[in-house]
């Protein structure tokens, strides 16, 4: 089982910070994950230029999809699962994550799962992001696990290589985000069997009007 995990933050580390916070709680989910037995990739904004891109990657001819851009690309199509990792912007998700994934069609990701995770740096979490995050993931067509990972207070949670800081719960704290990442891992692999069984793109085949009501 192979999952990206979508890191929804540009923002540099400040001091006395040594590390940016998302980066961070990405981390911790890429640990995580592969205890709960699932592969993870983590995907840096900052690694792609998309402020130069002002178009997705499914509008470029072949020929000319910018090389970053298509392997990013084949990267989804290839993975069994998505993790969205956001801060909260206004009771929603960060711009950074929606700008990321936007620059991809629907269907690179439909039919496989997802999970959320969210963190501030104040009491909350991040928790009112994930009630947007849960819509724009379900209309890419990768579905949320029920249960979702908010970490507040996530600069006393976590230190800058992702494991938990010392004096917090860690056999707790990991309890929680494997509660998650095993509702993934089980999602996963029964898509992941059925694709094999048929393909769920089979009824929507020839052009997008064929969901159109009679």
């Amino acid at each position: 089982m192979r999952t990206l995990v979508f890191l929804g933050s540009v923002r540099e580390s400040s001091p006395p910070q040594p590390k940016r916070l998302g980066a961070r709680v990405a981390q911790a989910c890429a640990q995580n994950l592969a205890a709960a037995g699932i592969e993870a990739e983590i995907i840096d904004p900052l690694d792609y230029d998309l402020a130069q891109r002002l178009k997705p990657h499914f509008s470029y001819a072949p020929s000319r999809v910018p090389g970053d851009l298509d392997d990013l690309a084949q990267r989804i199509r290839a993975a069994d699962s998505y993790v969205a990792v956001s801060p909260e912007y206004n009771h929603s998700m960060s711009p950074a994550l929606a700008d990321l994934l936007n620059h991809f069609g629907s269907s690179l990701f439909s039919f496989k799962p997802s999970a959320i995770v969210t963190y501030s740096a104040g009491q909350w979490g991040g928790t009112r992001a994930a009630v947007n995050m849960r819509t724009f993931l379900s209309e890419l067509g990768c579905l949320p696990v029920s249960a979702m990972i908010h970490v507040p207070h996530a600069q006393d949670v976590l230190e800058s290589n992702g494991n938990f800081a010392q004096g917090v719960d860690a056999e707790r704290w990991s309890g929680y985000f494997g509660r998650t990442f095993q509702q993934l891992a089980w999602w996963s692999a029964a898509a992941k069997a059925q694709h094999q069984l048929a393909s769920p793109t089979a009824p929507f085949n020839r052009a997008p009007s064929q969901r159109n009501a009679p």
